[in-house]
């Protein structure tokens, strides 16, 4: 489920010897890389105990008992990705919900008009929905393989996923249960991954490593695919514009790309060398907001003259924004590259940040990868290796003056 080190490019990972260490490289392997343990800000053996529950259930056994003697011993707690948290005078709530099923890696939820949220278990090959006022949570489980990144619901409160491990495009009616399929016509599109409707009702959809972007008219089940005219973009976010258009943020190269929902058409935006892209959102005047990954950056763009400013984050070029909305006007994302991952709000008309660690229980090991907000003006989020989905309630406040730090930006 998800690629090894070998895979990836990058060297493997050595453990410091002692008793444990065969148990750990054995078991947490099965599920991800060894560098997610070497890469965090690591625990004491109560709180490893508690991130290990949400993988898998070794509740008082030895095994349990071996593998978090080790990670306390030679992973304790440490500062080292600790966020840079700026002060302001906006104020938050956070509320949270574990999913059922372990080591799922639960993720992009979303609320829609009758209240309920659903989310995407990726690794448990799940679609869950929680009903708020009750806390009962149900679970879906999709065809074999499908491993969904994403959803979104349609007009009529459908949920259609990404199968970005079998190259499917899903919708699960919510009122039966049933599941339709729609194959990717082409065999070398093989991993959606983010999707949107557009105001007619048509499902767009972007295909990550493929580097491809695809359109699907729920109606006929007709779907047409086209490639990225920049080579290893890698296609990532998705959203539609006032005017109809789409716009695309590349995770593999500097751009963003346009594409007109009549001819498929693309053009190119290009961004600083060095930028990546993982998601972006449009403000109600027409500006684009993204974040730059690869820079650890806040960015806007002017559509019509491809202008960008872009203000470094709270935490640095190391920060790693990742999700992005806009809510009222507010920029709101997260720096996936610290630990406890930060929400940060940035207000356009002043320039200046306010940040909150993200609650995960107790454990704060990640990642936020797609935040949304709700009809009521708040945000879903969640956060990916601990399970959990979160509610977080916008309270208005006066803008961030005194208190908030500038962006330097």
């Amino acid at each position: 489920m998800t690629a090894t080190a070998a895979q990836s490019g990058q060297a493997p990972v050595q453990l410091p010897e002692g008793d444990g260490k065969a148990l750990v490289r054995g078991m947490c392997v099965a599920c991800h890389d060894l560098n997610l343990i070497t890469r965090s800000s690591g625990y004491s053996r109560e709180d490893w105990r508690e991130l290990i529950s949400s993988m898998i259930n070794l509740s008082g056994t030895p095994t349990e008992d071996a593998i978090t003697k080790y990670l306390a011993t030679h992973f304790p707690a440490n500062d080292q990705l600790k966020p840079t948290l700026v002060r302001g005078e906006a104020s938050i709530t956070f509320r949270e919900w574990k999913v059922p099923t372990l080591g799922q890696r639960a993720r992009d939820p979303v609320q829609t008009p009758d209240g309920m949220i659903w989310w995407a278990g990726q690794y448990g090959n799940i679609v869950g929905k929680i009903n708020p006022k009750s806390g009962e949570m149900v679970e879906y489980t999709l065809p074999d393989k499908a491993l969904p990144h994403s959803i979104t619901p349609d007009r009529d409160g459908n949920i259609w996923y990404t199968g970005n491990g079998n190259g499917t495009i899903g919708k699960l009616d919510s009122r039966t249960g049933m599941i339709t399929e729609y194959k990717m016509p082409d065999p070398a599109a093989k991993d959606p991954h983010t999707a949107i409707f557009d105001a007619k009702g048509t499902l767009w959809f972007t295909l990550q490593v493929s580097n491809m972007i695809g359109r699907l008219v729920p109606s006929t089940g007709e779907i047409k695919l086209i490639t990225s005219p920049r080579k290893g973009s890698r296609p990532y976010g998705i959203k539609q514009a006032a005017d109809g258009s789409l716009w695309v943020a590349c995770n593999g190269s500097n751009c963003l790309l346009k594409i007109d929902p009549e001819s498929m058409a693309v053009r190119e935006f290009n961004l600083p060398e060095k930028t990546t892209v993982r998601r972006l959102d449009i403000a109600g005047d027409g500006m684009i907001w993204y974040v730059n990954s690869g820079l650890g950056r806040l960015g806007r763009m002017d559509p019509k003259t491809g202008q960008y400013k872009e203000w470094p984050s709270p935490s640095g070029p190391k920060s790693h924004p990742y999700a992005i909305a806009v809510v009222d006007g507010i920029v709101w994302y997260n720096e996936s590259g610290q630990r406890p991952d930060a929400l940060v709000r940035f207000d356009p008309a002043t320039e200046r940040f306010q940040s909150w660690p993200i609650a995960s229980g107790n454990i704060h090991a990640g990642i936020l990868r797609h935040m949304r907000p709700t009809p009521e003006g708040n945000l879903v989020i969640h956060q990916t290796s601990t399970n959990r989905i979160i509610m977080v309630t916008l309270k208005a406040t006066r803008r961030a003056t005194a208190n908030a730090k500038p962006s330097g930006g």
